[in-house]
């Protein structure tokens, strides 16, 4: 069997020359608009020049990256797979648990570490904000097995929920927090039903137009969203009724007051910070609990045969909905969150790239991963920020790393997840009568 596979990984060096020689040749076509040329200011005209030695050396270095990263990709799958895949699987989920105490651990004391660099806690909680994200969009996709292109409607809903309840009513951060959950669940439950007999493809062009749908209805119904403008002004939330404010309303006293502490703008951003994080570990709780009960198996064993699951007389109709309804309550959380932070919201803060990103997590992560979602989270959110030193390639590299990604794990970061559920060994079963 191993000398199969071995046969199977084997490329030869003229196979890996022509797949280079392709690759090379495609960074050609690239290259000419994007590294060949160039324009520099020439007595107030802007001149077209050439940069041939330029596009050269990265044609070359196209070539032969390709041809080693062939040649050690295939000898990496070679004895990747001469190893046993139970002691895989077994050393997978042991490191993968080290990983994410790990994690666990630096984002606990993060806003200790850098106490006073708001840049580090802020894109922090952005990841944290797109973790929860993607952990909400994993039911949808990862377990239940249904393509949503639309995902980001249902984080406007809670958004806008937030918005229009403190608005119109005076509502708080943690009094609409569960009604907009509840809110963003309405709608996925009617998005979902109309649309319970479409699968793979079809489904995900309907998912995508209801995102669209969403979004136009919040640019043209100016009466209810204020269109373009946005809604302004919506209130942050506070710690037991103690605002993180310098001069708080009178007879009020802030959270700086009420401790005896100095007022400080990072205060705010700290305990957002937080926030965001108890509410992620709340939502990894809430999805891994209820992969372990029958809806969550049952949204699993749709994912693989829905025909089997109909032959077998489960409701197909409810499981679905189930699924599209608590991962758009999960996103209706996360809304409710991003409008409570920003302060200000607009139909341009959900738009179809933001759904795109978020399913990109998913994917990149592994699907149904749920310690695959904060790895690729990491990787999507962190990658455009280390790459302000190279604005002018930004995208490029964004780009070039999703690629590479998705050539090195097809399957995603961690294609390997715990079992939901654990059979008794044969021995064990042999033995009781």
């Amino acid at each position: 069997m191993s000398a199969v596979i071995v046969a199977r990984h084997a490329r030869t060096p003229t196979e890996r020359f022509k797949d280079a020689a392709w690759v090379a040749f495609v960074a050609l076509l690239l290259g000419i608009p994007m590294v060949g040329m160039t324009t520099v200011d020439q007595g107030g005209a802007l001149v077209v020049t050439t940069r041939f030695g330029v596009l050269a050396a990265f044609v070359a270095a196209s070539f032969a990256g390709r041809f080693a990263f062939r040649w050690v990709m295939d000898q990496y799958r070679t004895r990747r797979d001469a190893k046993s895949t139970t002691v895989k699987v077994d050393r997978t989920a042991k490191v993968v648990q080290v990983l994410g105490w790990g994690i666990l651990g630096v984002a606990l004391f993060l806003p200790a570490m850098y106490s006073d660099n708001r840049y580090v806690v802020d894109t922090a909680t952005t990841v944290l904000i797109y973790v929860m994200l993607g952990w909400g969009l994993n039911v949808v996709v990862g377990l239940a097995g249904l393509l949503d292109l639309g995902y980001v409607a249902f984080y406007a809903v809670g958004a806008y929920t937030y918005a229009l309840l403190f608005t119109h009513f005076g509502w708080t951060f943690w009094e609409a927090l569960p009604a907009a959950g509840a809110m963003a669940a309405t709608f996925g439950i009617l998005l979902g039903y109309p649309i319970l007999r479409l699968r793979g493809d079809y489904l995900a062009i309907v998912t995508l137009g209801f995102g669209e749908i969403i979004r136009v209805i919040l640019v043209n119904w100016t009466e209810l969203s204020n269109g373009p403008n946005g809604i302004g002004s919506i209130p942050r939330p506070t710690l037991f009724g103690l605002p993180f404010e310098r001069n708080p309303a009178e007879g009020e006293q802030s959270f700086a007051t009420f401790f005896g502490l100095e007022f400080s703008g990072m205060h705010r951003i700290i305990f957002l910070y937080y926030l965001i994080l108890v509410l992620a570990l709340l939502t990894n709780l809430f999805v891994s609990r209820l992969r372990k009960l029958p809806v969550g198996r049952a949204w699993e064993a749709l994912r693989e045969d829905e025909i089997a699951c109909k032959a077998m007389g489960m409701n197909v109709t409810n499981v679905k909905l189930s699924a599209f309804a608590i991962g758009a309550m999960l996103g209706g959380f996360a809304g409710v969150f991003f409008a409570a932070r920003q302060g200000f919201i607009s139909p341009e803060s959900f738009t179809f790239s933001e759904s795109a990103i978020i399913l990109a997590i998913v994917v990149l992560g592994g699907m149904g991963s749920q310690m695959g979602v904060v790895l690729a989270a990491l990787v999507l959110v962190l990658l455009p920020e280390l790459g302000r030193n190279f604005a002018e390639y930004r995208m490029l590299l964004f780009g070039t790393a999703m690629v590479l990604i998705m050539v090195w794990k097809p399957s995603g970061l961690l294609s390997s997840r715990e079992p939901t559920i654990r059979l008794a060994k044969a021995s064990a079963m042999g033995g009781q009568k």
